[in-house]
C-alpha cells in the first residue's frame, strides 16, 4: 500500500498555503483563569454559550476561587502557553477545508477548560470550534491517572488537529443506513480518508490515533486481520457485537485468539482506510464529494482490495 498516494501535489499545498485563513480565537480558558467577580458579567455577555441560564453567577464566582480549577488552569498554561503553534495547525488544517469546500465558513474558537470530560474534548458548531484544553496534557498527566490507557494514549496535544479534523468529517462523512460490518468499515475508512487529506503533514499513526507502535502492528499484521475477516464471513455481518470487537475504542481488538492484547483497538476501521486508499489509488481523478456518497460495497468490489502478504 502507497500511504502518500492519498496525499496532495505540491501544487495543491501551493493552493492551499494561499488560501486567506485566520481563526478568531478566544481564550475563554485564559480570560476565567485571571477573571475575579466583577468579571463575571463581562464573561457572560462575551461568550453566553458558555454560561447555562440556571446558574447563578455565584457559582461561576465559586470556580473561580476553587483550587483545583486553579491547577486545571496552572497546568494548561504550562502545557498550550500561548497557543500560538496549535493555532497554525488549526488555520493550516481549515485552510485545506476551504480548498475542498470552498463556501464552508470558518467557526471562531474558543478555548476552555471541561473537567476531563474527554468524551467532549472538541464541538464544531456552524459556528463555534470548542476545544478543552485540558484533554490535551499528555498521556501520563496526573490528571489522568484513573483513566484507562487506551484512552489516556489519545490526550495528548499531538492528538488535537486531529480531533478536530474528525470533527469535520463526521459533518461531511454520512453515517450509513447499511447496518453490515464492510458499510461501518468504509465509513470509518472514508472519515481516515478525509482527515489524512486535511492534515497532509501529519504522521498516519496520528490520523489513526494509534501509538507508533499500535500503528506498526496493524502494518505489520494487515493481511492477517484481513484474512480473519474473510474466513470468518465478517464482511456481511450485522452482528452489533463486531462494533465492540474491531471498532470502537478499546483496550485491544477482539479477535478470540492468543495475539489479541498485542493488538491495538479498532482494526476494522485501518482495513477500511486500506479499502478506501486503495480504490482512490485506481480512481485518482474522482471528487471527493463523489467518493462520500459511493456507497461501502461499490468501493469495496471496485477497489480489488487484496493485502500484501
Amino acid at each position: 500500500m502507497l500511504w502518500m498516494a492519498c496525499k496532495e501535489e505540491k501544487k495543491i499545498s501551493d493552493e492551499v498555503a494561499r488560501i486567506p485563513v485566520n481563526l478568531n480565537l478566544g481564550r475563554f480558558d485564559r480570560e476565567f483563569a485571571t477573571a475575579n467577580a466583577e468579571d463575571i458579567p463581562q464573561l457572560k455577555n462575551k461568550y453566553p454559550y458558555l454560561f447555562p441560564k440556571q446558574y447563578t453567577d455565584s457559582i461561576w464566582v465559586a470556580k473561580l476561587q476553587d483550587t483545583l480549577q486553579m491547577e486545571i488552569a496552572h497546568e494548561v498554561d504550562s502545557v498550550f502557553g500561548d497557543f500560538n503553534e496549535e493555532r497554525e495547525d488549526l488555520e493550516l488544517l481549515f485552510k485545506h477545508i476551504k480548498y475542498y469546500y470552498p463556501q464552508y465558513s470558518i467557526p471562531k474558537l474558543v478555548t476552555l477548560t471541561n473537567d476531563v470530560e474527554y468524551d467532549y474534548r472538541v464541538v464544531l458548531t456552524d459556528s463555534l470550534l470548542l476545544v478543552a484544553l485540558d484533554n490535551y496534557l499528555g498521556s501520563d498527566h496526573h490528571f489522568y491517572a484513573g483513566i484507562q490507557n487506551y484512552i489516556a494514549q489519545d490526550l495528548d496535544k499531538k492528538y488535537l488537529a486531529a480531533d478536530v479534523a474528525s470533527a469535520f468529517a463526521k459533518i461531511v462523512n454520512q453515517y450509513p443506513k447499511d447496518r453490515s460490518f464492510l458499510a461501518r468499515m468504509i465509513y470509518y475508512g472514508k472519515e481516515l480518508y478525509i482527515k489524512n487529506l486535511l492534515l497532509p503533514n501529519k504522521e498516519i499513526d496520528i490520523i489513526m490515533g494509534y501509538s507508533p507502535e499500535d500503528m506498526d502492528w496493524a502494518l505489520a499484521n494487515e493481511e492477517q486481520i484481513w484474512r480473519y475477516y474473510v474466513e470468518e464471513s465478517l464482511l456481511y455481518s450485522t452482528d452489533p457485537k463486531l462494533e465492540n470487537r474491531f471498532l470502537d475504542p478499546a483496550p485491544f481488538s477482539k479477535f478470540g485468539l492468543e495475539l489479541d492484547r498485542e493488538s491495538p483497538s479498532r482494526l476494522g476501521r485501518f482495513i477500511g482506510w486500506q479499502i478506501v486508499n486503495t480504490f482512490v489509488e485506481q480512481n485518482p481523478s474522482l471528487g471527493l464529494s463523489e467518493l462520500l456518497a459511493m456507497p461501502a460495497d461499490e468501493i469495496f468490489r471496485k477497489s480489488n482490495y487484496k493485502p500484501k502478504k
